[in-house]
């Protein structure tokens, strides 16, 4: 199975970002342990450009079975990344470091839940993990 993992705007940050919400471990460490743990093959794209996220995930039909998306601040504002998830076939599952509902209450709504099979929050790196996990027996 062919999964895309999408990361939004200062995922690239990890490890520096707000160490006590996000933790201290940069994003690629932990995407060379999640692909040496996972059956799945893992493709990786970050971008604090809303239009590139668009992009990558109308490029998605045909090329994965799956996306794992952690769009970030773009979450809570962006109806065009909620219309592409709408628009495409692949599955997403949304998903999400820090525990959303803990925390201010912009944070409380998703424009691009209502299109994604599922959404794991608050897990730390491990929402990842789940996420590949599900896709892994779907």
């Amino acid at each position: 199975m062919r999964i895309l993992i999408l990361n939004g705007p200062n995922l690239n940050l990890l490890g520096k970002r707000e160490p006590e919400i996000y933790g201290a471990e940069g994003f690629e460490n932990f995407l060379e342990s999640l692909r040496s743990k996972s059956s799945c093959a893992i493709t990786y794209f970050q971008s604090n450009v809303e239009g590139e996220l668009i992009n990558a995930l109308q490029d998605a039909e045909g090329r994965f079975e799956g996306i794992v998306f952690n769009a970030g601040g773009y979450t809570h504002t962006s109806v065009a990344i909620g219309d592409a998830i709408a628009a495409i076939d692949v599955p997403v599952i949304e998903v999400h470091i820090s525990n959303v509902y803990a925390r201010e209450p912009y944070r409380h709504e998703s424009k691009m839940a209502k299109s994604c099979v599922g959404v794991i929050s608050g897990f730390g790196l491990t929402s990842y993990e789940l996420a590949i996990s599900f896709f892994e027996t779907w």
